[in-house]
């Protein structure tokens, strides 16, 4: 499986703008190996949801390109297969779920491939027991949680064998329930079933379980390292009104007043840890 992503020197504005009009997107080069899990993050209007429509072709290059699996998007003969290459989750799953029974919402793309009966129905299995929502075949999706619903939608994108899966907050409509059973998930395709993950995302905590952390910027990037590495620079994320998770902004502070705590603490155990080793001591 691939799933690899390159943006060379990618440059995008919409049409009709003009010449003063700054790029939303202003020469962004940046590589997703296959099987990563990359989160990008910035605030509203740095351009990462525009990033993440270029990596699905939804919208096309105004200057450099955008190749996915070495297929250029620019080349609308190339659409159709990008679209089977990567499959992409938008922010509120009412707006992708099309059936009304979700074993017929789940069998709506593998339909569209023409695939024979006995395929389809194999493909809606195994994306329902993927997503920890087997059983549920005849359930209405009405009926479902956010949380479910989106689920339903990954399995929905699943059903299509992607190599890649771009969610663009996917968890920004949901209660923390739902939170959490969508980034279970996406943690499970990507460690379990190697689908490479870029995760949109304003949820610091998100960001933190991923492998890879981009932050974006008046439509370049600004950061691009591990958790660690990006979370520990505290007070250029907030010269840029981001913030990091809480119990980094904790570790920051308390170091602030003196506690000789690490600078890349991102997760609560760890945190503890450090504090019980200082006490200890």
């Amino acid at each position: 499986m691939s799933g690899k992503i390159d943006a060379v020197d990618l440059r995008f504005k919409y049409r009709g703008q003009g010449e003063d009009t700054p790029f939303i997107l202003d020469g962004v080069n940046l590589s997703v190996q296959e099987g990563e899990f990359v989160a990008v993050l910035g605030r509203n209007g740095c351009g990462k949801s525009t990033l993440a429509k270029q990596f699905c072709a939804l919208l096309l290059p105004s200057g450099g390109h955008v190749y996915i699996d070495g297929i250029d998007t620019a080349d609308e003969e190339n659409i159709e297969k990008i679209h089977r290459i990567v499959g992409m989750i938008f922010q509120n799953p009412d707006n992708q779920i099309v059936s009304s029974i979700v074993e017929e919402d789940v069998a709506f793309g593998p339909e569209n491939l023409n695939l024979p009966p006995n395929e389809i129905k194999e493909r809606v299995e195994e994306a329902l027991n993927i997503v920890e929502m087997a059983g549920y075949h005849q359930h209405a999706t009405h009926k479902l949680s956010g949380g479910q619903k989106q689920r339903i939608a990954i399995a929905g994108i699943i059903a299509m064998r992607p190599k890649c899966i771009v969610l663009d907050e996917p968890t920004s409509m949901l209660d923390p329930k739902g939170r959490a059973e969508v980034m279970r998930t996406i943690r499970k395709l990507n460690e379990e079933v190697g689908i490479t993950i870029v995760l949109i995302t304003h949820y610091m905590d998100e960001a933190a379980s991923a492998g890879r952390v981009v932050v974006m910027e008046e439509g370049k990037i600004l950061l691009d390292g591990k958790p660690k590495e990006v979370f520990s620079q505290v007070e250029l994320l907030k010269s840029v009104h981001l913030a990091v998770p809480q119990v980094t902004e904790l570790a920051y502070r308390l170091r602030k007043a003196g506690v000789d705590l690490p600078c890349d603490i991102t997760d609560v155990d760890e945190c503890a840890e450090a504090l019980a080793g200082l006490l200890r001591s």
